[in-house]
């Protein structure tokens, strides 16, 4: 009986081992196809940071460009635009371009140049309005003063100039300044040279970088003369109210 009362305890616990190791494998098969805590939160964490892995494009920029064989130098005044000359060199006593950024800078120079440019024809103006023939004044000279012609000219015959002057005007901005709407005011294009709209009739544009920046410094300085000369020419007239030539007895 010993015997056999063995042999059932035996059965049992070898039931009870096969239970056990059943209900270990299910609980286990379970596990594996339910969700699990980490694994959702790895997952929400891949789905969250998938947003920040996309990168913006943006078009790509050149760190310097060559204009004119000019190439932007942050190191030098202006960039090392050209324009400075012996023997006062880079003269900017009011500071207007210290910590200028390359925009500035060749917005600076933009100005200065068709400034100079303007004054250059302004001279010229003063002299010829005031001891040449006119559409105005006819064979009668010399004439008003260049200071009082502007109201004495008929509507008719300025508004042709008025126009012109505004096609002028849009086209250098066509050319040389980014658009308003969508960009930013007062900035010039990135590939465009102060003051090179492009327009050569004679060409006399210099291929050699070195030449260029040779004509370029003395159109710069014949343009600050010029602005110059007109302010004194203006100043002159406006306290005697007599021609330029006429100070000189033409």
């Amino acid at each position: 009986s010993q015997f056999l009362t063995d042999i059932l305890t035996l059965s049992h616990l070898t039931y009870t081992m096969m239970k056990l190791t059943i209900l270990a494998a299910v609980a286990g098969s379970a596990a594996a196809f339910s969700p699990s805590a980490s694994i959702g939160a790895s997952s929400t964490a891949l789905r969250m940071s998938e947003p920040d892995t996309e990168v913006e494009q943006s078009p790509f920029v050149p760190d310097s460009f060559v204009l004119n064989g000019w190439s932007a130098d942050a190191a030098l005044p202006m960039h090392g635009l050209p324009g400075a000359v012996a023997p006062l060199g880079f003269f900017d006593p009011l500071g207007f371009s210290k910590g200028a950024d390359l925009s500035k800078a060749k917005r600076l120079r933009e100005a200065e140049v068709m400034h100079g440019r303007v004054s250059m024809m302004a001279v010229v103006g003063y002299l010829i309005g005031e001891n040449t023939p006119t559409i105005t004044y006819g064979f009668d000279f010399p004439h008003t003063i260049a200071n009082n012609q502007l109201p004495e000219v008929p509507v008719a015959v300025l508004l042709p100039f008025f126009l012109a002057i505004n096609f002028a005007e849009a086209l250098r901005a066509s050319v040389g300044w980014v658009e308003p709407v969508g960009g930013k005011l007062f900035t010039l294009r990135e590939l465009y040279y102060p003051g090179d709209l492009g327009f050569d009739p004679l060409e006399l544009k210099p291929k050699d970088a070195a030449e260029y920046a040779k004509m370029q410094t003395k159109e710069l300085n014949n343009g600050r003369l010029a602005m110059l000369a007109a302010a004194g020419m203006c100043a002159q007239e406006l306290v005697d109210g007599k021609g330029i030539l006429e100070h000189w007895g033409l």
